[in-house]
């Protein structure tokens, strides 16, 4: 054993208690290495990205006019459900590419504001299925199943009837750049302050 400062050997009990410490902290890291790993290996299995989804899809001023139904989602870079549904939706264009236009409108590009206020988005992903002239069949919020997709898609793409025109689901919630006026329900209220 070696010694400390003060010249004394340190006793078994300070010995196991450093030792203890140091053992910890390697567990630590090693678990924090782990899951690391875990989560760089699961990002790198989606090949997919929402970038290059939106980069790949049907410019909407194209599928307005193309006589082939659409499904158009709103969709951030940042939202982690329109991640997670991303290599569903890519499966999901290459299987209907042919009957059907898909459309990417990321929220964040101000150039689509008309149509968030149009179809009313407030989270995302947010799809909108239009017939073949355009107009707005259903729309489904949120995290969807890809079953559930792919039987809307179907009906879709035959002029049918949506089986599942209301659909929601997990969302990324959009902000808005102005605030709604704070209101109380409460008349005791003044200034955000309660008086008893």
């Amino acid at each position: 054993m070696s010694t400390d400062t003060s010249g004394k050997s340190p006793t078994k009990s300070e010995f196991n208690a450093g030792t203890r410490v140091r053992n910890f902290l390697v567990a630590i890291v090693a678990i924090a290495l782990s899951v690391s790993l875990v989560f760089g290996l699961k990002s790198q299995g989606n090949t997919v990205s929402l970038t290059q989804l939106g980069e790949e899809s049907t410019p909407l001023e194209v599928a307005l006019a193309n006589g082939k139904p659409s499904l158009v989602e709103f969709y951030a870079n940042w939202c982690t459900v329109c991640q997670k549904m991303a290599p569903d939706i890519a499966a999901l264009e290459k299987q209907y590419a042919e009957k059907v236009n898909f459309v990417m409108l990321n929220v964040d590009n101000s150039k689509w504001l008309p149509e968030m206020l149009k179809y009313r988005v407030d989270g995302i992903p947010h799809f909108v299925f239009l017939s073949e002239n355009g107009e707005p069949i259903a729309q489904a919020i949120g995290d969807q199943p890809r079953t559930i997709m792919a039987s809307n898609l179907d009906a879709l793409a035959v002029g049918s009837p949506l089986p599942y025109a209301q659909a929601s689901g997990k969302v990324s919630k959009v902000s808005t750049s102005v605030a709604p006026p704070a209101s109380s329900d409460d008349p005791r209220s003044h200034g955000g302050q309660v008086v008893n």
